[in-house]
């Protein structure tokens, strides 16, 4: 019997929002993921390889009015999706433009090799986008 559990890929990611339906427009129509179904009151969204659960705070009584994302806070910092290239980042940047989504300039993390861009949700939960070097 091993004493570690083997684990592969994330299944699915879900995210609390204040609006699920603002949110799932955000995340269609703004990084292609496509909804599959509601289950109750949640959004559940997929690209083909992530799939994604939007749904409101589980307990309303407990929900803080006016809330949004503080990555200060214990539990999720960022998410971060994966892209092709560089290019793919600077035509994102460019769109973020277009549809006024404030966004951080491209990183190169050398280190790492990659390159990403920030940009905040609805929620302001901050999202990445995350391109190799080699790409």
């Amino acid at each position: 019997m091993s004493n570690q559990i083997n684990t592969s890929t994330i299944h699915h990611l879900t995210l609390t929002v204040s609006d699920v339906r603002r949110s799932q427009a955000f995340y269609s129509g703004l990084l292609n993921f496509s909804h599959i179904t509601d289950f109750g009151d949640r959004a559940i969204l997929s690209n083909g390889s992530v799939m994604l659960v939007l749904t409101p705070p589980p307990d309303p009584a407990q929900a803080i009015s006016g809330d949004v994302f503080d990555e200060n806070r214990i539990g999720l910092d960022h998410v971060s999706l994966g892209v092709a290239s560089v290019q793919d980042l600077h035509a994102a940047a460019a769109l973020f433009d277009q549809r006024d989504v404030e966004h951080g300039e491209i990183k190169n993390l050398q280190p790492f090799g990659i390159y990403v861009l920030a940009f905040r949700d609805p929620d302001n939960i901050q999202v990445e986008l995350t391109a190799p070097h080699d790409g």
